[in-house]
């Protein structure tokens, strides 16, 4: 892999690049395609707390408890919807769809932020000459929006929005990312910390990483046969000895 310095590199990360090295699993691919919610942004609270406000401000819908709606966390929300409410009246979509962009952008006060390192994590990767590549649940719109909300954009060389492509765990926006890298399959990883993301990958023939300090734990995410099963992305890269 060619070695691309990253651009406008704070002192604080520019410290550790060097002196850290890509962990041993993803030592063999070039590409590595990253989940966003839950994954490199801690965005769980505010979509689950932003999933119960749309239902109660809908009205028809059933009240479902976190865990409920954290299950369709990384898919688009036309399939969220489906996933939660499979007896609802297509009819409230739209409805609940504007509630629900309405709390999770302007009126929820949730925190919602990089997860503590990951920027520091990316830059180093990209340092190391690791294509950097999202593949998202979220739409275009909400990427764009968080990614210049944190700064994160030139880090990533392609980006894939659920609601530009079919949503996962439909392989097509993995076909597209390596369409547009040119990256080989048996050269890409997928990242992610849930079963969406872990089947996505599978559908693609793909292999996969899973973090555990988003959505799903180590047992469910390890029956997906990954790579590694890591604590955070931040054990991407590990220290020299």
């Amino acid at each position: 892999m060619n070695i691309e310095p990253p651009s406008a590199v704070d002192g604080d990360v520019a410290s550790n690049i060097g002196i850290r090295k890509p962990h041993p699993a993803i030592a063999p691919y070039s590409l590595l395609i990253f989940d966003w919610d839950g994954t490199v942004m801690d965005s769980i609270g505010r979509i689950v707390s932003s999933l119960d406000a749309a239902a109660r401000l809908t009205g028809q819908l059933p009240i479902l408890p976190p865990e409920r709606l954290q299950s369709m966390i990384g898919l688009s929300l036309e399939k969220g919807y489906q996933l939660l409410y499979p007896d609802a009246d297509p009819a409230w979509y739209p409805n609940w769809i504007a509630h629900y962009r309405q709390q999770f952008v302007h009126d929820n006060p949730t925190p919602c932020q990089l997860y503590p390192g990951v920027k520091e994590t990316l830059v180093e990767l990209k340092a190391q000459g690791f294509q950097l590549a999202v593949a998202t649940g979220k739409s275009r719109a909400g990427l764009d929006r968080a990614m210049a909300e944190t700064g994160t954009h030139d880090l990533f060389s392609v980006t894939r929005c659920a609601d530009e492509t079919a949503s996962k765990p439909d392989p097509q926006m993995l076909d597209e990312v390596l369409a547009q890298t040119g990256i080989p399959r048996d050269r890409a990883l997928m990242i992610g910390d849930t079963g969406h993301d872990m089947q996505l990958a599978i559908n693609a023939g793909m292999a996969r990483l899973a973090v555990t300090w988003g959505v799903e734990g180590a047992a469910s995410l390890s029956t997906y046969e990954p790579v590694a099963v890591l604590n955070s992305l931040n054990e991407l890269m590990i220290e020299r000895y």
